[in-house]
């Protein structure tokens, strides 16, 4: 008998293993990129965004406005490929928006500067950006719901995880890769060319999502036709946006603006800044699969008000901490490393915690929707408002006080019930 129930639960075993595969690589990707773009923003902005006579910081405010550009296409990315995942399925759509999303980061690689083509060249990277926003928007929620659909039982709060956990994996790979090209090239090299390499590498990674997600099956969830045709719930979206709010900050702040701030800011090397970010990211990759798990067991708004409390209370501490030249490297670091655990208290329950907000048939759209407003708003104008607001008043805090407040409103969202059931 025994035999027997393994024969049966092992296909089980092997699908959800498979999607857990297929539904991960497709973020690795999407994070890598926007990692990517993040870390290089000073060379993106003098070899796109600064013609001769242009300042630096004219130039670094222009790539992160192409940065939050690319972020407000995520909604009708999230509207137009969600809508078309709970209709016609979550394989063919997660298909299309990982080839879109590898077919622009590649061409990234691949563009001329202003140097070379002149006001045509920020065009075509913005353009670039844009497919990469639509793509974005529509890959959260198709590879969420497919994670969490396919997840066993009690286990949806770890298999949303993992799409949090590849997140920041990305964000680790783009790190890392920076960090290595910036160690084995000149400055020179790395804007000359040593920059495009990172972009190009998303070609065989998105050869290898495209393979998996090929071999993928329906979810059960999507195929039950009890699940019949359900409208999204407006007032589900605005609840999942404030819950999530904090994270898409916090996450951004701490995560990807770092390197720019500590350049421009704290005026931190190149090297130092992106060994800083790699330590945040170490911390927030290693919070996000307990906290997972944790939320299977306790639930998930516990152990995400937890995380969203903890930023409330320490966001500027920890940036006072950073502008203090008297403290040591190593306890900067371990603060660092502490920050970016906080934001995987956020993000571990955070895919799960969305999925069960709305009902299977509506579930891409509703999710999507709320992960890439939070996004938009959020995330992608971080770099812009805290670039900007930091060069207007010379207040060196604003990324604290921006954290800070934005975790303040997700406290308050997730201490509000939701009731409905998902599925």
């Amino acid at each position: 008998m025994d035999l027997i129930f393994e024969d049966r639960a092992a296909p089980e075993r092997n699908r959800s293993l498979r999607a857990l595969a297929a539904g991960s690589v497709g973020n690795f990707i999407e994070w890598y990129e926007f990692a990517v773009y993040g870390y290089f923003a000073t060379v993106v902005a003098e070899r796109f965004f600064t013609p001769a006579g242009g300042s630096a910081a004219e130039g670094l405010v222009r790539t992160y406005a192409s940065f939050a550009l690319a972020f407000f296409f995520r909604p009708l990315g999230a509207a137009l490929f969600g809508r078309l995942a709970d209709r016609v399925g979550r394989r063919p759509v997660l298909i299309l928006v990982v080839a879109l999303m590898t077919g622009a980061t590649t061409l990234i690689g691949l563009l001329p500067t202003y140097a070379q083509a002149g006001a045509l060249a920020p065009w075509l990277l913005t353009f670039l950006r844009v497919v990469q926003g639509l793509s974005a928007g529509g890959e959260f929620g198709g590879a969420v719901a497919m994670l969490t659909e396919f997840a066993p039982p009690g286990r949806r709060g770890l298999y949303g995880a993992w799409q949090s956990f590849t997140v920041a994996l990305g964000l680790l790979a783009g790190a890392g890769l920076a960090a290595g090209l910036a160690t084995v090239l000149t400055e020179t090299q790395l804007g000359s060319w040593g920059w495009r390499l990172p972009f190009l590498l998303a070609l065989p990674l998105g050869l290898l999502a495209l393979w998996l997600r090929v071999g993928l099956e329906e979810t059960p969830e999507f195929q039950d036709p009890a699940a019949g045709s359900v409208r999204v719930p407006a007032g589900a979206i605005g609840l999942a946006v404030g819950r999530v709010m904090g994270w898409s900050a916090a996450g951004y702040t701490f995560l990807v603006v770092l390197p720019s701030y500590l350049q421009t800011a704290l005026h931190t090397g190149f090297r130092t800044a992106l060994l800083a970010t790699a330590v945040a990211n170490l911390g927030f990759a290693a919070a996000i699969l307990p906290a997972g798990l944790l939320s299977d067991r306790v639930g998930r708004r516990p152990v995400m008000l937890t995380g969203a409390g903890l930023v409330v209370v320490l966001a500027l501490p920890l940036l006072h901490l950073l502008q203090d030249p008297g403290v040591p490297a190593g306890v900067k670091g371990a603060a660092l490393c502490g920050a970016g655990a906080v934001v995987g208290l956020m993000a571990g329950p955070g895919p799960a915690l969305l999925s069960e907000m709305f009902p299977a048939r509506a579930r891409c759209t509703g999710l999507g929707l709320a992960y890439a407003l939070s996004n938009a708003v959020f995330s992608g104008c971080a770099g812009l408002i805290i670039t900007e607001a930091v060069k207007r008043t010379g207040n060196l805090d604003v990324p604290g006080y921006y954290a800070a407040a934005t975790c303040a409103v997700s406290v308050l969202a997730l201490l509000r019930p939701w009731m409905r059931k998902a599925g």
